[in-house]
């Protein structure tokens, strides 16, 4: 048995007006189907609340994105076959088509912060937490915590409120850092204020549960790819699933051609530089990376595809918690994440550990065995001093820097690589 939520009327604007008009209907996944009789039948792509998660809210990310999932102007791709349906809703993340005009369409990642599975666990410990029953009313729950009312009485966010977060994100927090989370959250009205006075109770609630349980959306809204950040664009979100520009995995190019894994290569290195070394500042570190971390858009252009492994260190004001205050726990503190889980000190951090992740985990995957005998030793030897966490900082980052001056001229100028093409034709810095 499949069972959907059908709304009644495509007239309905507003989000929540339109929720009165939906109505539970289950029956066989086989009878979702366009009739083959009925040439101009249309039928009504269907919603769950659940599968959403608007039926957790406020204890969820937002709502700026469901208009257009309502009025059918973005869809999943199983929305584009004969049977018409949901896709499955234990799936981390999905592809679907995005439109402003009906007429033009781009696609999307549609994604989850945590998978299903995690949320309902995460429910459940909060439900447990007051009482021994499964059910409860989730938000009603967090808002009577001791954090959250600290969060209703706060006029700006400040270090004490996060403490003990688990986003490495978090760890190390700036008073800076965190007047950028309020000022640029795109879940709200845009005020370009420092102070919480436009941010509502729900709003709080919102913004305090995305922090707690992954910042990947938050580092997409604060550092803006229009500002030159390498990261996708947020587009809003939806309950407990946002929408982000789409990328495809670094790993389906692994088996690319010389020149292509040159070029993405260079590109993976000069992203590393970046975080390190730019206008703001701060220093963005990866606890983990794997070949799902960055991904690459279809004109040739990476970019980090997840940001919820990025910590970051203000370089210029430097971490205002102690090592003691990152150890506080509440349940805001195990929402994704075990709850007895270690937390690291920012004082463990070193600046190359990006430029070693990567010459270890990945770059070996892209450039192993792509180049003729001469080029393809020269490489090995500048990806293993890259991936060698006994050098210090200065040597490892050499390293990085010769194999992005010995790969740039392993580059291809042509229209493959839209996003630097024709500009390489006439400037080396392409």
């Amino acid at each position: 048995m499949g069972c959907w939520i059908y709304y009644l009327s495509s007239n309905v604007v507003g989000l929540f007006p339109l929720l009165q008009f939906l109505t539970l209907s289950c029956s066989p996944l086989s009878e979702a189907t366009t009739s083959p009789t009925v040439p101009h039948f249309k039928p009504s792509y269907s919603f769950g609340r659940t599968f959403l998660g608007l039926d957790k809210c406020n204890a969820c990310i937002g709502t700026s994105i469901c208009k257009k999932f309502f009025k059918e102007e973005i869809r999943f791709d199983s929305w584009l076959s004969p049977r018409l349906k949901l896709p499955p809703n234990y799936l981390l993340s999905y592809s679907g088509n995005y439109t402003d005009d009906a007429k033009s369409w781009r696609l999307v990642d549609i994604t989850r912060l945590t998978t299903k599975y995690q949320h309902d666990q995460a429910d459940k410990r909060i439900c447990t937490s007051v009482s021994n029953t499964k059910g409860c009313s989730i938000e009603r729950v967090l808002r009577k915590t001791e954090r959250f009312q600290k969060w209703l009485k706060a006029k700006r966010l400040t270090p004490d409120l996060v403490q003990g977060l688990p986003s490495p994100m978090l760890r190390c927090p700036s008073q800076r850092l965190l007047d950028r989370i309020v000022r640029r959250y795109a879940e709200v009205p845009d005020a370009g204020s420092i102070y919480m006075d436009h941010l509502t109770d729900r709003d709080k609630l919102r913004l305090l549960y995305t922090l707690s349980v992954n910042t990947h959306p938050i580092l997409l809204q604060i550092f803006p790819d229009v500002e030159g950040w390498p990261f996708p664009r947020y587009l809003g979100s939806c309950g407990r699933l946002i929408v982000s520009a789409s990328t495809r995995p670094l790993r389906e190019f692994y088996s690319s051609s010389p020149d292509v894994a040159a070029d993405l290569a260079f590109q993976l290195l000069s992203v590393v530089s970046s975080m390190g070394n730019n206008d703001l500042n701060y220093l963005f570190y990866f606890i983990r990376v794997d070949a799902s971390t960055f991904g690459i858009f279809n004109n040739g252009h990476l970019f980090i595809r997840d940001a919820s492994t990025l910590g970051i260190i203000d370089k210029q004001e430097g971490s205002q918690l102690t090592d003691g205050q990152q150890e506080y726990r509440d349940i805001f503190s195990c929402l994704a994440s075990d709850c007895q889980s270690t937390f690291l000190s920012c004082k463990t951090v070193r600046e190359n550990q990006n430029f070693i992740m990567v010459c270890q985990e990945i770059l070996p995957k892209l450039l192993k065995g792509k180049f003729l005998q001469p080029v393809q030793e020269k490489i090995d030897s500048f990806l293993r001093h890259c991936a060698n966490s006994f050098l210090d900082s200065q040597e490892v980052s050499d390293a990085a820097t010769k194999l992005m001056e010995f790969l740039r001229p392993l580059r291809s100028c042509d229209s493959r690589f839209a996003y630097r093409y024709p500009d390489c034709k006439y400037n080396d810095k392409y």
